[in-house]
């Protein structure tokens, strides 16, 4: 999960990694920068990296990054990708950055970013994240409509079905795509929900080419939904901008009209995304999920 760029004044990862080896390796503090400064370098990596790039990327000796990285596997920081060798942030981290999202010091700006965008178009808006394979309500306003979807903020819901979840399948590399898709039959909710994997993938490429992701009554029955994304300064996309509505007050062709009010929500969100340094001197990492 990603976020803004830090502040020029902040050393970069691998410079940090590099000075934390030149300290003296008998102390805890500097064993456990070091440590953190990988997990630092998975996190912000394009592509997940190998042992390989992690040992250029820091400077520190093959040995002492190979010790570093099972001590993290150990604790479920990070995870190994057996047939690719490549390592990727664990599920310990990844609950770790949403619930720093969840209760930011920005969360108040967010939410009321998310106020204004409900007054201007009238309907229910969510600000949605990725979490292995969920998407999950980071924040949520509702319209005053009397009708509505009632859904508490920190639900769960799932990728294959949803507008979030559909967004975030098609931004995802497809090694990962193919991972979540397989890994277990796609849940029937309607008569609407796509549970062919073939189906599903056709219907990504859509939303990867248009930018939008939709929902007419593939999760729950009589619910229209759209997501647009939250765009990373690095151009990733880190978070989702949802709106829902019930049928028949709500109606794609209607959500169309609400595109451009969401979009600058989103860019407005995106500012208040805290998202870690890029290793700027580790050009051979790339992108990690």
């Amino acid at each position: 999960m990603g976020f803004r760029s830090a502040k020029p004044s902040v050393e970069p990862i691998a410079e940090r990694v590099r000075r934390d080896a030149a300290s003296p390796p008998v102390e805890a503090e500097s064993a456990t920068l070091r440590a953190f400064s990988l997990l630092e370098l998975i996190a912000a990596a394009d592509e997940p990296p190998t042992l390989e790039e992690l040992t250029r990327a820091s400077g520190l000796p093959k040995p002492s990054v190979y010790r570093i990285l099972q001590l993290l596997i150990r604790g479920e920081l990070v995870e190994r990708e057996v047939a690719a060798k490549r390592y990727i942030v664990g599920p310990r981290v990844a609950a770790l950055s949403l619930a720093v999202q969840m209760r930011s010091p920005m969360r108040r700006e967010r939410h009321a970013i998310l106020s204004r965008l409900v007054d201007e178009i009238g309907e229910t808006c969510n600000f949605t994240m990725l979490d292995g394979n969920e998407a999950v309500y980071v924040d949520r306003v509702e319209t005053q409509a009397i009708v509505r979807l009632h859904m508490k903020i920190g639900s769960r819901v799932p990728l294959h079905c949803t507008a979030s979840g559909k967004l975030f399948l098609a931004h995802l590399p497809p090694p990962a795509v193919r991972r979540l898709l397989r890994s277990a039959p796609l849940k029937r909710y309607t008569d609407r929900t796509i549970t062919g994997v073939d189906a599903l993938e056709r219907e990504l490429a859509k939303i990867r080419a248009s930018g939008i992701g939709t929902d007419s009554g593939e999760f729950l029955d009589g619910s229209v939904c759209l997501a647009v994304p939250v765009i990373d300064p690095r151009g990733r996309v880190c978070a989702a901008v949802a709106v829902h509505g019930p049928a028949p007050r709500m109606t794609l062709r209607k959500g169309y009209t609400f595109l451009p009010a969401m979009r600058r929500a989103a860019a407005a969100i995106a500012a208040t995304l805290v998202l870690p340094a890029a290793p700027a001197t580790a050009p051979s990492l790339r992108r990690v999920v």
